[in-house]
């Protein structure tokens, strides 16, 4: 009985093929992704403390909820807010505070912003 041994071979593995997948991966990658700069709304909040602003006009009101928005109590939509504040605002800097209910998405409030923003004359408050 003869004893046989068998030789191994080892596979050499070439790392220009893994090389080439990662180069591929990574132009994918880079090309695929947006690179934008995210646009940045000045807020402001109300705290306790603050000084208020001496004004003989009154502040406009504006209760942001889920599906509605009201200012002064009266129900209108983000396309006709703007329009109505431009009938209500007495003065240049206008004060308005914005009253957001609990359940309200912080992209609604952003959305609204947004839309405030075409009035920069518009003194926005969000209330805590």
């Amino acid at each position: 009985m003869t004893l046989r041994t068998s030789t191994l071979r080892r596979k050499h593995v070439s790392m220009t093929s893994l090389i080439d997948v990662i180069f591929l991966l990574l132009l994918f990658f880079m090309l695929s992704s947006t690179f934008t700069r995210f646009s940045e709304i000045p807020l402001v909040g109300a705290s306790a403390g603050q000084r208020a602003t001496a004004s003989d006009t009154p502040p406009l009101f504006l209760r942001l909820d889920e599906q509605s928005l009201k200012l002064n109590g009266q129900d209108y939509t983000l396309d006709t807010l703007i329009a109505q504040i431009d009938t209500l605002a007495l003065s240049e800097g206008q004060q308005l505070l914005v009253a957001p209910r609990d359940a309200v998405t912080s992209q609604r409030l952003v959305d609204l912003l947004v839309v405030l923003a075409a009035r920069p004359d518009l003194s926005v408050v969000v209330l805590e």
